[in-house]
């Protein structure tokens, strides 16, 4: 299987496939609104609204799994998102990326690029880029500032 087999649930319960985002870079990312971390929205919305128009997607996964810090329903979290950083990247309903109930997709970039304690997810804002051909590039670990992605989305899109 390639990364477009796979599909989703998008935050209205529709399916979405990665079909959709055929021929575009993409910055895969599991997320929370009560994280440590959460403030990288702000640098993911930047890169966002550096590269969009260039042929780059986000796709940003709300997890609850890692300590409870995604509590809410998946519009609570996308209104906060919006309201407290601006996010108008695409985001699709709460997911598992581990355990017995991971999404599928995630079971897929996981085999593709495992991290330093091996495949599992290590936290929140844990960050697969994918190739305008499906290839998953790099992951990139949740302390990895949005930012330091930058040199690596701007290579993918002019190759």
């Amino acid at each position: 299987m390639e990364i477009y087999d796979y599909s989703f649930d998008a935050r209205d319960g529709s399916k979405v496939s990665m079909q959709d985002y055929k021929n575009k870079v993409l910055l895969i990312v599991n997320t929370a609104t009560g994280c440590g971390f959460t403030p990288q929205y702000k640098g993911l919305q930047e890169l966002y609204d550096k590269y969009k128009d260039q042929g780059f997607e986000i796709l940003d996964f709300p997890c609850n799994q890692f300590a409870n810090q995604a509590p809410g329903s998946d519009e609570e979290i996308h209104t906060f998102c919006t309201g407290r950083f601006g996010i108008t990247f695409p985001q699709f309903a709460k997911i598992d990326v581990n355990g017995k109930d991971e999404a599928p997709l995630y079971t897929y970039l996981k085999k593709e690029k495992k991290g330093i304690i091996g495949s599992s997810i290590k936290w929140n804002f844990t960050k697969f880029l994918v190739s305008k051909n499906g290839k998953v590039i790099k992951r990139f670990a949740p302390t990895d500032e949005p930012a330091s992605i930058d040199a690596y989305i701007k290579k993918e899109l002019e190759a």
